[in-house]
């Protein structure tokens, strides 16, 4: 297995369009990391680089202690995973995957081992007969993961592979995918737009926008620690609330004021905001930290504030409530049996432990 590291790479475009810009990356031995942002981020530039298929303008590209950048694709050692499968329609399943090691020239016994060997991995041996067009999407995209095993490379490259499927297909891949890297213990290293995906599937996660690295953290720290107010807002479904507003005083105390509702910070957070008193801050929460106050036994004057109804949205075992603060609109995710009537004023409880701050001309993380 090889370790991946990416020093000072950026690559631009005719036009002096910088696709990335700066990139520092090290991905260790047999991790799974996952970019991901939104479309135009650079996310599928720089796995293109590490995969040899895009120059990098500047900066260096190391496989294992290997400088890459002037090694051609088939020389280093990889493997890549597409969107679009790039199966060759004429060719059955086995044919698809024994390819690559034909130009190679691997004895024919080898070849046979290899491919059933990975068929039997992926649990596609009865397809191996059947031509592209025979396949499903995800039978497809199993042939072309198979078509990756088979080299047995140093480093998986995955661009996008599930965004072709439909919703559940793609909730039974990226587990499978998963597995899959906890059973080969190889380098894997996946693109996707899908910050779900992106959770569920990362060792580490790398944030991207506007072809720069936002922030690298596992899923939990990430969600927990976001940097910046694109971070806070990216990662998360629904995404988290953001409201404009003052930071006030009142005795010893520190007060976040939206106009509408006031409501008092913990002690915890009073160093960090103390400079930003009388100034306008951004106040993130997240949907789930917000709760009816019927079904809150902490609540207080403190840490309620009341909102109108618009819209309910049932996803069965929660509820997504779109509200309005009569200044800015809110979401709350509550528990599947906490249904108001539309339009009902509701009194909701922050839990003020879990609330973010950012600056507002910086975006940055305050606290």
């Amino acid at each position: 297995m090889a370790q991946v590291s990416l020093q000072k790479v950026s690559k631009s475009f005719p036009g002096n369009v910088w696709a990335i810009r700066d990139i520092n990356l090290g991905i260790e031995s047999k991790e799974f990391i996952v970019l991901v942002g939104p479309s135009g981020c650079g996310k599928s530039t720089t796995l293109r680089i590490i995969a040899g298929l895009e120059e990098a303008t500047e900066g260096s590209v190391y496989i294992g202690d290997q400088r890459v950048n002037d090694i051609p694709p088939k020389d280093r050692n990889i493997a890549m995973v597409f969107q679009n499968y790039a199966l060759y329609p004429h060719m059955t399943a086995y044919e698809n995957m024994a390819f690559g090691l034909k130009l190679r020239k691997y004895p024919k016994p080898e070849i046979e081992a290899r491919v059933k060997e990975a068929a039997n991995i992926l649990g596609i041996e009865k397809l191996m007969h059947r031509r592209p067009r025979e396949l499903s999407g995800g039978q497809r995209q199993r042939v072309a993961v198979g078509r990756a095993i088979v080299r047995k490379p140093l480093v998986f490259l995955f661009d996008e592979p599930l965004s072709n499927l439909d919703a559940k297909m793609r909730v039974q891949m990226r587990m499978e995918i998963k597995k899959l890297h906890i059973r080969l213990q190889t380098t894997m290293i996946y693109v996707t737009h899908d910050q779900t995906e992106a959770m569920t599937m990362g060792d580490r996660i790398v944030v991207m926008k506007d072809g720069v690295i936002q922030q690298i953290a596992d899923p939990i720290n990430l969600y927990d620690k976001p940097v910046n107010r694109f971070v806070a807002g990216f990662i998360g479904s629904p995404q988290m609330n953001f409201i404009k507003g003052t930071i006030t005083k009142k005795d010893t105390k520190l007060y976040f004021n939206e106009g509408n509702f006031q409501v008092k910070m913990i002690d915890a957070m009073a160093p960090k905001l103390a400079s930003y008193i009388n100034k306008e801050i951004i106040f993130g929460i997240r949907p789930e930290d917000i709760y009816d106050k019927l079904f809150v036994s902490y609540a207080s004057s403190e840490n309620t504030i009341r909102a109108n109804c618009e819209i309910i949205e049932p996803m069965g075992s929660e509820v997504y409530l779109h509200l309005n603060t009569g200044r800015n609109p809110i979401v709350a995710r509550v528990g599947g049996h906490d249904r108001p009537t539309i339009n009902q004023d509701m009194d909701l409880v922050f839990d003020m432990a879990k609330v973010h701050f950012f600056d507002k001309d910086t975006d940055n993380t305050i606290v």
